[in-house]
């Protein structure tokens, strides 16, 4: 069974509905933060606790929720092997997982409905692996955060 987490720093309209959906779907939803709570979470440690599962395989990829979405993406791209994408919409989705193999999904607590989240979820689903003329892009970006991690202990 495929394992999601889910996290979200607040208890959004669309964060119950995120975690049912895909419950649905028929993925094992793992939920961090107020999604399991139910109450305020500090985003920080929302993004980093979901951007951890996903970088040491303890969950097939995530979703991470804030106010407008750019934190909790900020904080899981500091977790190493994790590619975080805040998207607001279906494309945007399909394309950070299309050409960025994204693995963690950022949105807007403020900005996406149940009916948005739906859509956007639906688009993330639709694609199954990058696409191969990405490939080389997509080894850079672990290149580049290797070269990161060496220069920062030299």
């Amino acid at each position: 069974m495929v394992k999601v987490a889910v996290g979200s720093d607040d208890v959004y309209p669309a964060v119950e509905f995120i975690v049912k959906y895909l419950s649905e779907k028929g993925y094992e939803v793992i939920k961090y933060g107020a999604a399991s709570s139910r109450k305020l979470e500090p985003w920080p440690i929302v993004a980093r606790d979901v951007a951890r599962a996903v970088a040491k395989k303890q969950v097939d990829w995530g979703i991470v929720i804030c106010y407008t979405g750019t934190g909790v993406s900020i904080v899981a791209n500091k977790i190493r092997g994790v590619r975080a994408a805040l998207c607001n919409d279906a494309e945007t989705a399909r394309g950070a997982r299309l050409w960025n193999d994204a693995n963690v999904l950022a949105l807007s607590g403020r900005l996406v409905t149940p009916y948005l989240a739906r859509e956007i979820i639906d688009a993330w689903l639709s694609v199954s692996q990058p696409d191969q003329s990405e490939i080389e892009n997509i080894k850079l970006v672990a290149i580049i955060e290797e070269e990161e991690l060496k220069s920062q202990h030299t």
